[in-house]
């Protein structure tokens, strides 16, 4: 099944939706927080044509999102260069999901910064062992490719990094693919839960860096890292790398660990 499939039932029209591929996208009872905010995403770029680039984004994942859905889109105010649009995913006539996007025009910088580079570079993709998906969930398994991005034997606190890529042949646009790999990873809390037990992602909130990312072959490094664990409750802060070295997405995401 290919992603255009799965996003081929979103027109742009509010109202009813059936996500008849979905299956493939499934992480347990919920469609993939990456798919259902690309879901989202396209929602709004579709309802909308002509908006400028995405430049961030704000994800409520609110509940379960299944093949049967209802969306919604609206603008919430339009300037000069910076258009607000809201999203919505609502399943069993209940809100699922609720997204929040910036679209703005690129202007004459007047403040120049590169992003630093990754702290202890692996290398690029081709130099690092396959990861295998015996523990993944089944959409990895049906969807990515999945290299090491940490040095083995080391030390990795409570950070997972791995180089990621969609295996199908696709058409995305550089920000789809971005919002549709970017949660990829599971949250870096997992490196310091003391028992087993479900993680479920609350929220995403990333800022896009370079909206016209297109990396080699398709491989980003992908980075989760719990910055604080506590209380059922974990902070993370997501980002992506193209495989140059170069950041191409920057965020923050609040996840609950049980068991």
């Amino acid at each position: 099944m290919t992603i255009a499939s799965l996003l081929e039932p979103v027109t742009g029209q509010p109202g009813p939706a059936h996500l008849v591929h979905a299956q493939d996208w499934m992480q347990g009872r919920t469609l993939y927080g990456g798919a259902s905010a690309l879901v989202a995403y396209t929602m709004a770029a579709r309802a909308f044509p002509g908006l400028p680039p995405l430049r961030a984004g704000q994800v409520a994942f609110v509940a379960p999102v299944g093949e049967t859905i209802e969306l919604s889109a609206e603008i919430v105010r339009q300037g000069r260069n910076v258009t607000q649009v809201r999203s919505e995913i609502r399943c069993e006539g209940k809100v699922a999901l609720s997204a929040f996007w910036l679209f703005a025009q690129g202007r004459e910088p007047n403040a120049v910064r590169p992003a630093d580079p990754p702290e202890s570079w692996p290398g690029p993709p081709e130099n690092n062992a396959v990861v295998t998906h015996d523990f993944a969930p089944s959409f990895v398994a049906n969807n990515f490719e999945l290299r090491f991005g940490q040095a083995k034997g080391t030390e990795h606190g409570a950070t997972v990094r791995r180089w990621a890529r969609l295996t199908e042949q696709h058409d995305l646009d550089p920000v789809s693919k971005l919002v549709l790999m970017g949660d990829v990873m599971p949250p870096g809390a997992m490196r310091a839960m003391q028992r087993t037990g479900p993680i479920s992602s609350i929220n995403w909130s990333f800022n896009v860096l370079d909206p016209e990312s297109r990396s080699r072959e398709g491989w980003y490094l992908a980075e989760n890292a719990s910055q604080h664990a506590d209380a059922g409750y974990s902070s993370e802060r997501l980002r992506m790398w193209d495989a140059d070295g170069r950041q191409v997405l920057d965020g923050i995401q609040c996840v609950a660990v049980f068991g």
